[in-house]
């Protein structure tokens, strides 16, 4: 080895030992620690973001998909369906749902639940929005302070919901018609409501329905208030012409209801809530006075009342006083043939100024409408069934006066009080028919068709009599007549004799008309000339002749020697 290497193996620095920290962390572990600290602090926010888990049942899992579907209020996200299971008895499904901590007060036990899914009906379309978006749980916020995690799920939307204001009525009805859930409530045709329940009672004989009005029009639902059906269509044909009313389209399609205070009601305080009425079938009878005003009258038909039916109208003069109450069927003992019991209602307040003018009038006590009636009925008055509609054949009865009917007084113990009765029209008209048959029975059409048969022969005799021997003579007849029509016109040619002699005799009286001309001028100038004769002088000329006209008859021709 050289003295240069050994010096360049001597310059190399000499290794240092130095004994490693036993805790020392690398870089590279700090990645790791910053993810777990988000971890944390994620698992922190949503522990404590976290809301309670409530569990609602329903009939079908349809559209809910765990994981995806939400829980919406007001539209707004609160939850998210985290399972979906069957019941035990695999009659309906439970649906496990998170709230979110925020929306913890939504679980308390009054709250509702159901499924948004779209839905077409007669009463609207709902829950387009979830064709894109997908089915979703509504939620109907509850005002109970208690808490609940057990829920029955809704099969539709509630029609009113809780932060809805507004007041609820109940209607007592006959039946339900065409009304259901949902149908609107018109006040003056704008929608203020809906019907937002239907049950039928107990003994089954009515039907209840559950009303909601919205503010502020709850408050022109009064105690006095009249509910009606507006369902379907109100055609009227009068002498006017033909008139259609309806409250909307919706009433014809999904039936509604209408409302309305009348100004003789009286009190106009607002009804508070839970109120009963009454629904009248439609706007006529809602307009009618009250029953405690009506006045029971009673008719007795002997004869068929087919097309009068219970509400069919009772006119007074031709104004509808009153409407029919029920007709039933009855025996006569003594006459021994059935009748038919009407029963009527009659308001007469509806005669206006002549009921009032009656009561201020009068002197009789008591002024009430037993006593008008009464008085009318000893005046003529006597109830009819009349057509009202010849293509429905429906009837109504017509008060009227009949100034040939017999005087009759009611009993005075009579309750109801009974109006005498008269044939109606078509009865009328029966009888003429009758009375016309009779008489066209009583003409002797066999002998009338034994003299048209004798007269019709002699007629067809005398046919034969001139078809063989008059008519051959009027043939010939008229063939003389041809003949000398035919003659005449041959005589009246041009060339015929008759005109040239004709022509002849008009140039000798034309030839004649001359002279006799000539001659009078002659005697004019020489008038002495019919004394003395004509003198013979020779200077003076003799009087001018025309010379003969020309003949229209051919000219011969010339002899040829």
């Amino acid at each position: 080895m050289s003295d240069s290497d050994n010096k360049s193996f001597h310059d190399v620095p000499q290794p240092r030992y130095e004994k490693p920290r036993r805790w020392a962390i690398s870089a590279i572990w700090v990645v790791p620690i910053i993810a777990l600290l988000a971890a944390g602090v994620l698992g922190i926010r949503s522990y404590l973001s976290e809301g309670p888990t409530i569990t609602i049942a329903f009939k079908t899992a349809e559209g809910m998909e765990a994981g995806k579907t939400e829980v919406r209020y007001k539209e707004v996200p609160i939850g998210k369906v985290k399972r979906i299971e069957l019941t035990d008895d695999r009659k309906g499904v439970l649906v496990r749902v998170e709230l979110i901590r925020e929306a913890a007060h939504v679980a308390v036990d009054d709250s509702r639940f159901w499924v948004v899914r779209p839905r077409i009906g007669l009463g609207g379309v709902s829950g387009l929005g979830t064709l894109i978006s997908g089915a979703y749980i509504g939620v109907d916020v509850g005002e109970s302070q208690q808490e609940r995690t057990s829920f029955e799920g809704l099969e539709k939307a509630p029609t009113v919901t809780s932060d809805q204001r507004g007041r609820r009525f109940v209607i007592r009805s006959a039946n339900l018609g065409s009304l259901d859930l949902g149908s609107p409530l018109y006040y003056r045709r704008i929608p203020v409501g809906r019907v937002v329940g239907r049950e039928l009672d107990a003994d089954g004989r009515r039907v209840t329905l559950e009303l909601f009005v919205d503010e502020p029009y709850d408050r022109f639902v009064t105690r006095n208030t009249r509910f009606w059906n507006a369902s379907g269509l109100d055609l009227q044909i009068g002498a006017t012409g033909l008139k259609v009313n309806t409250e909307s389209l919706a009433t014809v399609l999904a039936g509604g209801l209408a409302f309305q205070s009348f100004p003789d009601d009286g009190s106009a305080e607002p009804a508070p809530e839970n109120t009963e009425f009454s629904l009248f079938e439609d706007f006529l009878a809602a307009t009618a006075p009250s029953e405690a005003e009506a006045q029971r009258l009673r008719l007795r038909f002997y004869q068929s009342t087919r097309g009068l039916v219970a509400g069919g109208p009772v006119n007074f003069q031709g104004i509808e006083i009153g409407r029919v109450r029920s007709i039933d069927l009855d025996f006569d003992r003594v006459k021994r043939d059935f009748w038919s019991d009407v029963e009527i209602d009659v308001y007469p307040r509806s005669m206006g100024r002549a009921f009032d003018s009656w009561q201020r009038n009068t002197e009789r006590e008591p002024k009430n409408a037993d006593t008008f009636f009464r008085m009318l009925i000893e005046r003529g008055l006597r109830a009819q069934m009349r057509t009202g509609n010849l293509i429905t054949g429906q009837l109504y009865i017509a008060l009227e006066f009949d100034p040939k009917a017999p005087k009759v007084v009611p009993p005075a113990d009579q309750l109801p009080l009974e109006i005498p009765t008269s044939k109606g029209e078509f009865d009328q008209i029966q009888e003429q028919i009758t009375s016309i048959v009779t008489k066209l029975e009583a003409i002797p059409f066999d002998e009338i068709g034994r003299n048209l048969n004798g007269t019709l022969k002699s007629a067809d005799d005398l046919v034969k009599r001139l078809d063989g021997q008059v008519l051959p003579e009027v043939q010939q007849a008229v063939q003389e007549v041809q003949r000398t029509l035919a003659a005449a016109t041959e005589a009246m040619s041009d060339d015929s004799r008759l005109q040239r002699d004709t022509r002849g005799t008009l140039n000798e009286v034309e030839r004649a008309a001359r002279s006799l001309r000539s001659l009078g001028d002659y005697l004019q100038r020489h008038p002495e000339s019919l004394l003395r004769g004509r003198p013979e002088t020779k200077g003076e000329p003799e009087p001018a002749t025309l010379p003969d006209p020309p003949s229209s008859a051919p000219t011969p021709a010339p002899e040829t020697p």
